[in-house]
């Protein structure tokens, strides 16, 4: 993570090449970020992008190893697992929190996308998809929960089982975003709807966030990960992603056309 403030925004870079990987590291460093952030009264907002500019941040680490996961489950909130523990973080900050969106976001990433309070997405090099399914799996980090939140049960099904990558003006349409901007066009107005709402009275933010209040979610997640966990123990799930990862899941290549990957290989 790159952070930078100026006047009540925090600007979060995230920079974990070569494709921004959701690692272990991406995930305890956004935790114990959104954690020191989450008691500091000079920021308000908080923007997240990428030093990437093909990918804002791209499914979880498929490599990551259970010890190497222990450490994120040694401190987990109640009632949730290691992954929706991030994105659920991510819906309880008091500050806002705003996702420009100029690469693309798969798996976990675009759990995160979701998970935040706003979405700004660029037309073209943009890019939302849930690749979970053609793993053998669902997704595990309350995006069956979020997404059925702003897309609607048929949308979310459509994107979980579709399983392909989605343009800006899709997600827009869909409601996955809140806007679809021009390229050239997406830093300004980002700044600008941020240096707008840190300049707000006091108390205004937290008040809005308070009336307009995260769903509570916890049946569903709850569920989210009970169906999760009988799918991604099985033989077939770890042949799936070996077979992914031997044929360049995870290099810069392979994750630009990921689906196309994936629905090559025998299921």
């Amino acid at each position: 993570m790159r952070v930078s403030q100026k006047d009540a925004i925090a600007y979060v870079t995230i920079d974990n090449p070569p494709i921004n990987i959701l690692s272990v590291a991406v995930m305890t460093d956004l935790r114990d970020l959104l954690a020191s952030l989450a008691g500091d009264d000079t920021v308000r907002v908080i923007v997240f992008d990428s030093a990437d500019p093909d990918f804002f941040l791209a499914h979880v680490d498929m490599t990551a190893t259970a010890q190497a996961l222990a450490g994120l489950m040694a401190d987990l909130p109640e009632g949730v697992n290691l992954f929706q523990a991030v994105g659920e973080q991510l819906r309880q900050q008091p500050q806002v929190t705003i996702v420009k969106l100029a690469g693309k976001a798969r798996g976990g990433g675009a759990e995160f996308v979701v998970a935040a309070d706003m979405a700004f997405a660029a037309i073209g090099p943009a890019g939302l998809g849930q690749i979970e399914a053609l793993m053998g799996i669902v997704p595990a980090g309350g995006a069956t929960q979020y997404l059925t939140e702003r897309v609607g049960r048929n949308r979310a099904l459509e994107i979980v089982l579709g399983a392909d990558l989605y343009d800006a003006e899709t997600a827009e349409r869909y409601g996955w975003i809140n806007r679809a901007l021009p390229a050239h066009e997406l830093d300004a107005f980002v700044d600008r709807l941020a240096g707008n709402i840190a300049a707000l009275p006091d108390d205004v933010i937290a008040a809005a966030k308070q009336a307009i209040a995260p769903h509570n979610h916890a049946d569903g997640l709850a569920r989210e990960n009970d169906v999760w966990a009988g799918l991604v123990f099985r033989p077939a799930t770890a042949q799936l992603m070996s077979a992914g990862l031997a044929r360049g899941a995870q290099t810069r290549d392979g994750e630009q056309d990921l689906e196309a990957l994936f629905r090559g290989l025998p299921g």
